[in-house]
């Protein structure tokens, strides 16, 4: 957590982001690139999702935050203005409501929000203690009072009073996605940059030709508007979660050229490569796909050998990235791409944290 809020910060903004793309031009340094795209955030009320500890003293409660290597320092958070607007017009006025009935304050340890771009917002409470038919009560009264969907959890106890989900929409290229965006599930933070960068991967691979493989496609983020620019779509995610959604997304969206497969990249590799099989292809024919080009947003840690070897034989390779120094590691592996599109989304504004994402493509194809 930063010392100064976006609010004190908002003059060095632009400063703040000509730093963050000089040091990621400095990380390519030894990688020839074009311009870098530099796409901005709103500087303030650009987090849709927001998550509290609640620190009780007496009778008091408090939403808190902990500095940096301080995790036994309580900050109390009066009001947060990288949340969206329709989580910061709810937070205080919820705090107190909770304060006044016993039942819904007692061992509560944590509160979730999460929001959209349209003021939808779903709103977890977290406990230290089984959730019962008072509490049950209760949160429904509270959940009336606000209007938002509202969710408990506790140890192995999750209750949904109406839905655990929202629905956020994004206009990428003319066309109007609607996402499901479910409960302590990961979606993207920023729902501004993530549309610039739903639209930056859409216009740079607009009439390809072929299909797509896709990895780590979570609830179908990229999926959705990805799909009109290929023949076919591939996508596998590990989470049982996120497939459950990028399904139900595909559906809403009444997209009919995808399979999703709940595989690792590991096992994709391993299945492509026929060096093994698996019951959760058992459905799909991997020889009736003609993959022109590869899609990769992967973890911090970035792609594993095996991965990095399959994704070298194809011809464009679209990798998002939330940790430029893993990137950098892994396309110094792929030696025989050359990065043709380079862009930096300020997922978090006012961090040190930097978003990138590369569309490289093969030097042999380009010969």
């Amino acid at each position: 957590m930063n010392d100064k809020s976006p609010l004190d910060c908002k003059q060095n903004y632009k400063t703040l982001l000509c730093e963050k793309t000089a040091k990621l031009k400095q990380l390519f340094s030894n990688v020839t690139i074009p311009e870098i795209s530099v796409f901005e955030s709103p500087e303030i009320h650009f987090r849709m999702r927001a998550e509290f500890r609640i620190w009780h003293t007496g009778d008091e409660l408090n939403y808190v935050m902990f500095k940096k290597g301080e995790k036994r320092t309580p900050v109390n958070i009066y009001e947060f203005p990288n949340a969206s607007i329709t989580i910061s017009q709810v937070m205080s006025p919820l705090l107190e409501a909770i304060k006044e009935h016993e039942t819904l304050s007692h061992k509560l340890f944590e509160i979730d929000f999460l929001s959209t771009t349209t003021g939808k917002l779903l709103v977890s409470l977290i406990y230290h203690k089984q959730l019962d038919a008072d509490w049950e009560v209760a949160a429904n009264e509270l959940q009336a009072k606000f209007g938002f969907a509202l969710v408990g959890r506790a140890r192995k106890q999750k209750i949904v009073l109406e839905q655990d989900f929202v629905i956020e929409e994004m206009l990428v290229d003319n066309c109007l996605y609607h996402y499901q965006q479910v409960e302590n599930s990961f979606t993207q933070p920023n729902a501004y940059i993530c549309q610039k960068m739903l639209s930056w991967a859409a216009e740079h691979t607009i009439n390809s030709k072929g299909d797509l493989l896709e990895l780590y496609c979570g609830n179908g983020n990229f999926t959705l508007p990805l799909s009109k620019n290929f023949d076919n779509v591939l996508a596998t995610e590990v989470s049982k979660t996120s497939v459950k959604s990028a399904n139900y997304n595909i559906a809403l969206n009444k997209i009919n050229n995808v399979k999703v497969v709940r595989l690792s990249s590991e096992e994709l590799t391993q299945a492509l490569n026929k060096t093994r099989e698996f019951r959760r292809l058992a459905e799909i024919n991997l020889e009736n796909y003609q993959f022109s080009a590869v899609f990769v947003d992967p973890p911090r840690s970035g792609l594993d050998n095996e991965t990095l070897q399959f994704i070298s034989q194809f011809n464009t390779i679209i990798y998002i990235s939330c940790n430029p120094s893993s990137l950098i590691e892994n396309i110094q592996k792929l030696d025989q791409h050359a990065i043709e599109r380079i862009a930096l989304f300020d997922q978090f504004p006012f961090t040190d944290h930097i978003e990138c994402g590369v569309i490289l493509k093969s030097i042999k194809s380009n010969e």
